[in-house]
Protein backbone atom coordinates (compact mmCIF):
# COMPACT_ATOMS: atom_id res chain seq x y z
CA UNK A 1 0.00 0.00 0.00
CA UNK A 2 1.25 3.48 -0.85
CA UNK A 3 2.00 5.91 1.96
CA UNK A 4 -0.82 8.21 2.89
CA UNK A 5 0.87 11.54 2.07
CA UNK A 6 -0.20 11.15 -1.54
CA UNK A 7 0.74 14.04 -3.79
CA UNK A 8 -1.64 12.69 -6.45
CA UNK A 9 0.78 14.06 -9.04
CA UNK A 10 0.72 12.30 -12.41
CA UNK A 11 4.11 11.36 -13.89
CA UNK A 12 4.70 9.89 -17.33
CA UNK A 13 7.68 7.55 -17.78
CA UNK A 14 9.09 6.81 -21.22
CA UNK A 15 12.38 4.85 -21.07
CA UNK A 16 14.52 3.47 -23.88
CA UNK A 17 13.07 0.12 -24.96
CA UNK A 18 15.72 -2.06 -23.28
CA UNK A 19 15.13 -4.00 -20.08
CA UNK A 20 18.32 -2.56 -18.58
CA UNK A 21 16.53 0.81 -18.81
CA UNK A 22 12.85 -0.10 -18.36
CA UNK A 23 13.48 -2.17 -15.22
CA UNK A 24 15.23 0.58 -13.18
CA UNK A 25 12.58 3.06 -14.39
CA UNK A 26 9.95 0.71 -12.95
CA UNK A 27 11.90 0.28 -9.71
CA UNK A 28 11.90 4.08 -9.43
CA UNK A 29 8.18 4.11 -10.23
CA UNK A 30 7.59 1.75 -7.31
CA UNK A 31 9.52 4.08 -4.98
CA UNK A 32 7.44 7.06 -6.19
CA UNK A 33 4.16 5.15 -6.02
CA UNK A 34 4.91 4.29 -2.40
CA UNK A 35 5.00 8.05 -1.79
CA UNK A 36 1.63 8.54 -3.49
CA UNK A 37 2.67 9.57 -7.01
CA UNK A 38 0.62 8.22 -9.88
CA UNK A 39 2.69 6.87 -12.77
CA UNK A 40 1.80 6.13 -16.37
CA UNK A 41 4.51 3.87 -17.80
CA UNK A 42 4.71 3.84 -21.61
CA UNK A 43 6.40 0.77 -23.11
CA UNK A 44 5.98 -1.84 -25.87
CA UNK A 45 3.22 -4.41 -25.25
CA UNK A 46 5.61 -7.41 -25.10
CA UNK A 47 7.76 -5.58 -22.58
CA UNK A 48 4.74 -4.77 -20.42
CA UNK A 49 3.95 -8.49 -20.15
CA UNK A 50 7.41 -9.04 -18.61
CA UNK A 51 7.37 -5.88 -16.48
CA UNK A 52 3.92 -6.36 -14.91
CA UNK A 53 5.11 -8.75 -12.15
CA UNK A 54 7.53 -6.02 -10.99
CA UNK A 55 4.72 -3.48 -10.54
CA UNK A 56 4.15 -3.49 -6.78
CA UNK A 57 1.53 -0.70 -6.83
CA UNK A 58 -0.92 -1.44 -9.67
CA UNK A 59 -3.39 1.07 -8.20
CA UNK A 60 -0.78 3.81 -8.69
CA UNK A 61 1.26 2.57 -11.68
CA UNK A 62 -0.54 1.92 -14.96
CA UNK A 63 1.10 0.66 -18.14
CA UNK A 64 0.34 2.23 -21.50
CA UNK A 65 1.17 0.05 -24.52
CA UNK A 66 3.18 1.72 -27.27
CA UNK A 67 3.03 0.31 -30.80
CA UNK A 68 6.56 0.02 -32.19
CA UNK A 69 6.38 1.19 -35.82
CA UNK A 70 7.76 -0.89 -38.66
CA UNK A 71 11.18 0.41 -39.72
CA UNK A 72 13.42 -0.79 -42.51
CA UNK A 73 16.31 -2.61 -40.88
CA UNK A 74 14.34 -3.61 -37.78
CA UNK A 75 13.26 -7.28 -37.83
CA UNK A 76 9.46 -7.81 -37.92
CA UNK A 77 8.04 -8.09 -34.41
CA UNK A 78 11.12 -6.55 -32.73
CA UNK A 79 9.99 -4.28 -29.90
CA UNK A 80 12.90 -4.12 -27.47
CA UNK A 81 16.69 -4.18 -27.54
CA UNK A 82 16.52 -7.80 -26.37
CA UNK A 83 14.90 -8.76 -29.69
CA UNK A 84 17.83 -7.56 -31.80
CA UNK A 85 21.63 -7.65 -31.92
CA UNK A 86 23.27 -4.49 -30.61
CA UNK A 87 24.29 -3.54 -34.16
CA UNK A 88 20.62 -2.88 -35.02
CA UNK A 89 19.95 -0.51 -32.07
CA UNK A 90 20.02 2.51 -34.41
CA UNK A 91 16.84 1.22 -36.09
CA UNK A 92 15.06 0.78 -32.76
CA UNK A 93 15.95 4.42 -32.01
CA UNK A 94 14.35 5.40 -35.34
CA UNK A 95 11.23 3.44 -34.40
CA UNK A 96 11.02 5.15 -31.01
CA UNK A 97 11.23 8.55 -32.71
CA UNK A 98 8.25 7.53 -34.85
CA UNK A 99 6.13 7.05 -31.71
CA UNK A 100 6.03 10.82 -31.15
CA UNK A 101 2.37 11.12 -32.18
CA UNK A 102 1.39 8.29 -29.82
CA UNK A 103 3.17 10.08 -26.99
CA UNK A 104 1.57 13.44 -27.85
CA UNK A 105 -1.85 11.80 -27.69
CA UNK A 106 -1.05 10.12 -24.38
CA UNK A 107 0.28 13.37 -22.89
CA UNK A 108 -2.89 15.15 -23.94
CA UNK A 109 -5.10 12.49 -22.34
CA UNK A 110 -3.34 12.23 -18.94
CA UNK A 111 -1.91 15.77 -18.51
CA UNK A 112 1.20 14.78 -16.51
CA UNK A 113 3.05 17.27 -14.33
CA UNK A 114 6.39 15.62 -15.19
CA UNK A 115 7.79 13.36 -17.91
CA UNK A 116 10.78 11.16 -17.01
CA UNK A 117 12.68 9.90 -20.08
CA UNK A 118 16.19 9.07 -21.21
CA UNK A 119 16.84 8.79 -24.97
CA UNK A 120 13.72 10.24 -26.65
CA UNK A 121 15.43 13.61 -27.25
CA UNK A 122 12.22 15.21 -28.56
CA UNK A 123 10.30 14.88 -25.28
CA UNK A 124 11.34 18.35 -23.96
CA UNK A 125 10.19 20.12 -27.16
CA UNK A 126 6.81 18.36 -26.90
CA UNK A 127 6.41 19.07 -23.18
CA UNK A 128 7.66 22.65 -22.83
CA UNK A 129 4.82 24.42 -24.75
CA UNK A 130 2.35 22.55 -22.52
CA UNK A 131 4.03 23.71 -19.31
CA UNK A 132 5.12 20.16 -18.44
CA UNK A 133 8.47 19.64 -16.73
CA UNK A 134 10.91 17.03 -18.04
CA UNK A 135 13.54 14.97 -16.29
CA UNK A 136 16.29 13.08 -18.11
CA UNK A 137 16.98 10.06 -15.92
CA UNK A 138 20.26 8.29 -16.69
CA UNK A 139 20.41 4.67 -15.57
CA UNK A 140 24.07 4.22 -16.57
CA UNK A 141 27.06 5.17 -14.46
CA UNK A 142 28.24 8.73 -13.99
CA UNK A 143 31.64 7.37 -15.06
CA UNK A 144 30.40 6.66 -18.58
CA UNK A 145 28.44 9.91 -18.90
CA UNK A 146 31.31 12.08 -17.64
CA UNK A 147 33.91 10.58 -19.95
CA UNK A 148 32.06 10.50 -23.27
CA UNK A 149 28.65 12.20 -23.04
CA UNK A 150 29.38 15.76 -21.96
CA UNK A 151 29.52 18.91 -24.13
CA UNK A 152 33.27 19.21 -23.47
CA UNK A 153 33.81 15.93 -25.31
CA UNK A 154 34.13 17.50 -28.75
CA UNK A 155 33.28 14.96 -31.45
CA UNK A 156 34.52 15.94 -34.94
CA UNK A 157 31.69 16.21 -37.47
CA UNK A 158 33.67 16.99 -40.61
CA UNK A 159 35.51 13.66 -40.79
CA UNK A 160 35.42 10.11 -39.41
CA UNK A 161 36.18 9.99 -35.68
CA UNK A 162 39.30 8.08 -34.66
CA UNK A 163 40.49 6.54 -31.41
CA UNK A 164 43.00 9.40 -31.12
CA UNK A 165 40.10 11.89 -30.93
CA UNK A 166 38.91 10.15 -27.77
CA UNK A 167 42.28 9.31 -26.22
CA UNK A 168 42.34 12.29 -23.84
CA UNK A 169 39.63 12.89 -21.25
CA UNK A 170 37.50 16.03 -21.76
CA UNK A 171 38.59 19.27 -20.03
CA UNK A 172 37.95 19.21 -16.30
CA UNK A 173 37.36 15.46 -16.16
CA UNK A 174 37.99 14.59 -12.50
CA UNK A 175 39.08 10.95 -12.55
CA UNK A 176 42.21 9.18 -13.72
CA UNK A 177 41.52 5.53 -12.98
CA UNK A 178 38.52 5.11 -15.30
CA UNK A 179 40.23 6.56 -18.38
CA UNK A 180 40.69 3.88 -21.02
CA UNK A 181 43.93 2.96 -22.70
CA UNK A 182 45.03 0.95 -25.72
CA UNK A 183 42.42 -1.27 -27.33
CA UNK A 184 39.87 -0.29 -24.69
CA UNK A 185 39.66 3.15 -26.28
CA UNK A 186 37.98 1.62 -29.31
CA UNK A 187 34.94 0.91 -27.16
CA UNK A 188 34.34 4.67 -26.92
CA UNK A 189 33.70 4.87 -30.66
CA UNK A 190 30.14 3.67 -30.02
CA UNK A 191 29.22 7.29 -29.19
CA UNK A 192 29.84 8.25 -32.83
CA UNK A 193 27.53 5.55 -34.22
CA UNK A 194 24.22 6.56 -35.87
CA UNK A 195 21.38 6.26 -33.38
CA UNK A 196 18.17 7.06 -35.21
CA UNK A 197 17.84 9.07 -38.41
CA UNK A 198 20.39 11.86 -38.72
CA UNK A 199 21.72 11.60 -35.15
CA UNK A 200 24.72 10.01 -33.53
CA UNK A 201 24.48 8.41 -30.10
CA UNK A 202 26.47 11.33 -28.64
CA UNK A 203 24.15 13.92 -30.19
CA UNK A 204 20.99 12.15 -29.04
CA UNK A 205 22.08 11.77 -25.42
CA UNK A 206 23.64 15.20 -25.00
CA UNK A 207 20.55 16.80 -26.59
CA UNK A 208 18.28 14.88 -24.21
CA UNK A 209 20.30 16.06 -21.22
CA UNK A 210 20.72 19.68 -22.36
CA UNK A 211 17.04 20.27 -23.12
CA UNK A 212 15.49 18.64 -20.07
CA UNK A 213 14.54 20.76 -17.05
CA UNK A 214 16.44 18.58 -14.60
CA UNK A 215 18.87 15.66 -14.69
CA UNK A 216 18.65 12.59 -12.48
CA UNK A 217 21.19 9.82 -12.10
CA UNK A 218 20.97 6.34 -10.64
CA UNK A 219 23.99 6.54 -8.42
CA UNK A 220 25.33 7.65 -5.03
CA UNK A 221 27.51 10.62 -4.15
CA UNK A 222 29.61 8.28 -2.01
CA UNK A 223 30.57 6.27 -5.11
CA UNK A 224 30.57 8.80 -7.98
CA UNK A 225 30.20 12.20 -6.35
CA UNK A 226 33.08 13.92 -8.16
CA UNK A 227 31.81 12.68 -11.52
CA UNK A 228 28.22 13.79 -10.78
CA UNK A 229 29.47 17.26 -9.82
CA UNK A 230 31.43 17.44 -13.08
CA UNK A 231 28.37 16.44 -15.15
CA UNK A 232 26.29 19.07 -13.37
CA UNK A 233 28.85 21.77 -14.15
CA UNK A 234 29.04 20.63 -17.77
CA UNK A 235 25.28 20.84 -18.29
CA UNK A 236 24.79 23.73 -15.85
CA UNK A 237 21.94 21.84 -14.25
CA UNK A 238 21.10 20.52 -10.85
CA UNK A 239 21.52 16.74 -10.70
CA UNK A 240 19.21 14.69 -8.51
CA UNK A 241 20.59 11.36 -7.31
CA UNK A 242 18.20 8.47 -6.78
CA UNK A 243 20.69 6.09 -5.20
CA UNK A 244 20.95 2.55 -6.63
CA UNK A 245 17.15 2.17 -7.07
CA UNK A 246 17.25 -1.53 -6.33
CA UNK A 247 14.13 -3.70 -6.41
CA UNK A 248 11.88 -3.71 -3.37
CA UNK A 249 12.48 -6.78 -1.23
CA UNK A 250 11.01 -9.63 -3.21
CA UNK A 251 8.15 -11.67 -1.81
CA UNK A 252 8.79 -14.33 -4.42
CA UNK A 253 11.05 -17.32 -3.87
CA UNK A 254 13.74 -18.84 -6.04
CA UNK A 255 12.44 -21.34 -8.56
CA UNK A 256 12.31 -24.78 -6.99
CA UNK A 257 14.63 -26.30 -9.59
CA UNK A 258 17.41 -23.81 -8.77
CA UNK A 259 16.76 -23.78 -5.04
CA UNK A 260 17.03 -27.57 -4.91
CA UNK A 261 20.14 -27.62 -7.11
CA UNK A 262 21.97 -24.93 -5.12
CA UNK A 263 21.07 -26.57 -1.81
CA UNK A 264 23.37 -29.49 -2.70
CA UNK A 265 26.50 -27.35 -2.35
CA UNK A 266 28.48 -25.83 0.49
CA UNK A 267 27.81 -22.19 1.47
CA UNK A 268 29.67 -19.74 -0.76
CA UNK A 269 30.99 -22.42 -3.13
CA UNK A 270 28.93 -21.91 -6.32
CA UNK A 271 29.97 -19.60 -9.17
CA UNK A 272 26.99 -17.87 -10.82
CA UNK A 273 27.43 -16.24 -14.23
CA UNK A 274 25.04 -13.96 -16.15
CA UNK A 275 25.68 -11.48 -18.96
CA UNK A 276 22.37 -9.59 -19.13
CA UNK A 277 19.57 -9.53 -21.68
CA UNK A 278 21.50 -8.12 -24.66
CA UNK A 279 24.85 -9.91 -24.81
CA UNK A 280 24.96 -12.71 -27.40
CA UNK A 281 28.37 -14.41 -27.43
CA UNK A 282 30.11 -15.76 -30.51
CA UNK A 283 30.01 -19.56 -30.45
CA UNK A 284 33.79 -19.98 -30.14
CA UNK A 285 33.98 -17.51 -27.22
CA UNK A 286 30.97 -19.16 -25.58
CA UNK A 287 32.65 -22.56 -25.73
CA UNK A 288 35.89 -21.15 -24.36
CA UNK A 289 34.04 -19.61 -21.40
CA UNK A 290 32.16 -22.78 -20.48
CA UNK A 291 35.47 -24.66 -20.60
CA UNK A 292 36.86 -21.97 -18.30
CA UNK A 293 34.13 -22.71 -15.75
CA UNK A 294 34.85 -26.42 -16.06
CA UNK A 295 38.54 -25.70 -15.46
CA UNK A 296 37.84 -24.09 -12.06
CA UNK A 297 36.71 -27.41 -10.60
CA UNK A 298 34.00 -25.47 -8.76
CA UNK A 299 30.21 -25.88 -9.02
CA UNK A 300 28.78 -23.32 -11.43
CA UNK A 301 25.58 -22.06 -13.03
CA UNK A 302 25.96 -20.04 -16.22
CA UNK A 303 22.79 -18.29 -17.47
CA UNK A 304 23.33 -16.77 -20.93
CA UNK A 305 21.54 -16.52 -24.25
CA UNK A 306 22.31 -19.18 -26.89
CA UNK A 307 25.37 -17.99 -28.85
CA UNK A 308 25.20 -16.46 -32.32
CA UNK A 309 24.10 -18.89 -35.02
CA UNK A 310 22.44 -21.32 -32.60
CA UNK A 311 18.93 -21.73 -31.26
CA UNK A 312 19.70 -23.73 -28.10
CA UNK A 313 22.48 -23.81 -25.54
CA UNK A 314 22.82 -27.58 -25.85
CA UNK A 315 23.84 -27.53 -29.53
CA UNK A 316 26.63 -25.04 -28.77
CA UNK A 317 28.28 -26.91 -25.88
CA UNK A 318 31.70 -28.53 -26.44
CA UNK A 319 31.70 -32.27 -27.07
CA UNK A 320 31.56 -34.28 -23.86
CA UNK A 321 31.15 -31.17 -21.70
CA UNK A 322 27.77 -32.04 -20.17
CA UNK A 323 28.99 -35.49 -19.12
CA UNK A 324 32.20 -34.11 -17.61
CA UNK A 325 30.45 -31.47 -15.45
CA UNK A 326 27.36 -33.51 -14.65
CA UNK A 327 26.26 -32.89 -11.10
CA UNK A 328 28.30 -29.70 -10.59
CA UNK A 329 27.81 -27.50 -13.66
CA UNK A 330 24.78 -26.16 -15.51
CA UNK A 331 24.63 -23.90 -18.57
CA UNK A 332 21.14 -22.43 -18.90
CA UNK A 333 19.78 -20.55 -21.91
CA UNK A 334 16.76 -18.99 -20.19
CA UNK A 335 15.98 -16.23 -17.70
CA UNK A 336 16.81 -16.65 -14.03
CA UNK A 337 15.92 -14.63 -10.93
CA UNK A 338 19.28 -12.91 -10.61
CA UNK A 339 18.75 -11.06 -7.28
CA UNK A 340 17.45 -14.24 -5.64
CA UNK A 341 20.35 -16.24 -7.08
CA UNK A 342 22.85 -13.78 -5.59
CA UNK A 343 21.09 -13.94 -2.23
CA UNK A 344 21.29 -17.75 -2.02
CA UNK A 345 23.82 -18.83 0.62
CA UNK A 346 25.47 -21.38 -1.72
CA UNK A 347 26.45 -18.72 -4.27
CA UNK A 348 29.86 -17.24 -3.52
CA UNK A 349 30.96 -15.64 -6.80
CA UNK A 350 29.17 -13.58 -9.44
CA UNK A 351 30.73 -13.47 -12.92
CA UNK A 352 29.02 -10.75 -14.95
CA UNK A 353 29.32 -8.14 -17.72
CA UNK A 354 29.08 -5.16 -15.32
CA UNK A 355 26.01 -3.60 -16.84
CA UNK A 356 24.97 -0.87 -14.39
CA UNK A 357 22.12 -2.89 -12.87
CA UNK A 358 24.37 -5.90 -12.37
CA UNK A 359 27.06 -3.58 -11.02
CA UNK A 360 24.79 -2.45 -8.19
CA UNK A 361 23.49 -5.96 -7.58
CA UNK A 362 27.11 -7.16 -7.38
CA UNK A 363 28.04 -4.41 -4.95
CA UNK A 364 25.04 -5.02 -2.70
CA UNK A 365 25.48 -8.81 -2.69
CA UNK A 366 27.74 -10.88 -0.45
CA UNK A 367 29.45 -12.53 -3.45
CA UNK A 368 32.96 -12.14 -4.77
CA UNK A 369 32.88 -10.28 -8.10
CA UNK A 370 34.54 -11.26 -11.40
CA UNK A 371 33.93 -8.98 -14.38
CA UNK A 372 34.02 -9.64 -18.12
CA UNK A 373 32.67 -6.45 -19.73
CA UNK A 374 31.69 -6.33 -23.41
CA UNK A 375 30.49 -2.78 -24.23
CA UNK A 376 31.84 0.72 -23.62
CA UNK A 377 29.84 1.64 -20.54
CA UNK A 378 30.37 -1.83 -19.06
CA UNK A 379 34.13 -1.39 -19.38
CA UNK A 380 33.89 1.96 -17.58
CA UNK A 381 31.74 0.41 -14.83
CA UNK A 382 34.36 -2.31 -14.49
CA UNK A 383 37.11 0.29 -14.04
CA UNK A 384 35.02 1.83 -11.27
CA UNK A 385 34.58 -1.46 -9.36
CA UNK A 386 38.00 -2.96 -10.03
CA UNK A 387 40.27 0.12 -9.97
CA UNK A 388 38.54 2.74 -7.82
CA UNK A 389 36.49 0.76 -5.30
CA UNK A 390 38.79 -2.31 -5.49
CA UNK A 391 35.98 -4.80 -4.89
CA UNK A 392 36.28 -6.87 -8.07
CA UNK A 393 38.74 -8.50 -10.44
CA UNK A 394 38.52 -8.12 -14.23
CA UNK A 395 39.16 -11.12 -16.46
CA UNK A 396 42.26 -10.48 -18.58
CA UNK A 397 41.62 -10.40 -22.32
CA UNK A 398 44.08 -10.96 -25.12
CA UNK A 399 44.96 -8.05 -27.39
CA UNK A 400 42.15 -8.96 -29.82
CA UNK A 401 39.55 -9.03 -27.03
CA UNK A 402 39.47 -12.83 -26.70
CA UNK A 403 38.99 -14.32 -23.21
CA UNK A 404 40.98 -17.58 -22.90
CA UNK A 405 39.52 -20.27 -20.64
CA UNK A 406 42.66 -20.16 -18.50
CA UNK A 407 42.18 -16.43 -17.79
CA UNK A 408 38.56 -16.89 -16.72
CA UNK A 409 39.46 -19.83 -14.49
CA UNK A 410 42.40 -17.94 -12.99
CA UNK A 411 40.26 -14.89 -12.13
CA UNK A 412 37.59 -17.02 -10.45
CA UNK A 413 40.15 -19.04 -8.47
CA UNK A 414 41.87 -15.81 -7.42
CA UNK A 415 38.76 -14.57 -5.60
CA UNK A 416 37.42 -17.96 -4.46
CA UNK A 417 40.65 -19.33 -2.97
CA UNK A 418 40.34 -18.87 0.80
CA UNK A 419 44.10 -18.34 1.07
CA UNK A 420 44.26 -15.70 -1.68
CA UNK A 421 45.50 -12.34 -0.37
CA UNK A 422 43.83 -10.62 -3.34
CA UNK A 423 40.54 -12.37 -2.61
CA UNK A 424 40.73 -11.35 1.07
CA UNK A 425 41.43 -7.70 0.18
CA UNK A 426 38.56 -7.56 -2.31
CA UNK A 427 36.17 -9.05 0.24
CA UNK A 428 37.26 -6.57 2.92
CA UNK A 429 36.72 -3.65 0.54
CA UNK A 430 33.42 -5.12 -0.62
CA UNK A 431 32.17 -5.46 2.97
CA UNK A 432 33.22 -1.85 3.64
CA UNK A 433 31.21 -0.58 0.68
CA UNK A 434 28.20 -2.71 1.61
CA UNK A 435 28.25 -1.08 5.02
CA UNK A 436 28.41 2.39 3.47
CA UNK A 437 25.64 1.77 0.93
CA UNK A 438 23.26 0.26 3.45
CA UNK A 439 19.45 0.07 3.25
CA UNK A 440 19.12 3.19 5.44
CA UNK A 441 21.28 5.24 3.04
CA UNK A 442 19.41 3.88 0.01
CA UNK A 443 16.08 4.93 1.55
CA UNK A 444 17.47 8.36 2.41
CA UNK A 445 18.37 8.89 -1.24
CA UNK A 446 14.81 8.08 -2.28
CA UNK A 447 13.40 10.45 0.36
CA UNK A 448 15.70 13.28 -0.80
CA UNK A 449 14.84 12.59 -4.41
CA UNK A 450 11.09 12.77 -3.68
CA UNK A 451 11.55 16.04 -1.78
CA UNK A 452 13.43 17.49 -4.75
CA UNK A 453 10.68 16.24 -7.05
CA UNK A 454 8.16 18.32 -5.08
CA UNK A 455 10.30 21.37 -5.80
CA UNK A 456 10.57 20.53 -9.52
CA UNK A 457 6.86 20.01 -10.21
CA UNK A 458 5.64 22.57 -7.68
Amino acid sequence: MAETNSSDTRILMFPWFAFGHMTPFLHLANKLARKGYRITFAAPRKAINQLEPLNLFPDFISFHPVTVPSVTGLPPGAETASDIPISLSRFLATAIDLTIDQLKSLIKSISPKLIIFDTAHWIPQVAKPLGIKTMCFKVVSASSIALVLVPARNIPTDRPVTVEDLASPPPGYPSSSVVLRGKELQTLLFVTNPFGDGLTFHERITMSMKNSDVLAMRTCHEVEGNLCDYIGSQYQKRILLTGPVLPEESKSTLEERWGNWLARFEPGSVVFCAFGSQIILEKTQFRELVLGFELTGLPFLMAVKPPAGTTTIEEALPEGFEERVKGRGVVWGGWVQQPLMLAHPSVGCFVNHCGFGSMWESLMSDCQIVLAPHLGDQILNTKLLADELEVAVEVKREENGWIPKENLSEAIKLVMDKDSEVGKLLKENHNKWREIINPKLVNEYVDKFVQSLHEVVG
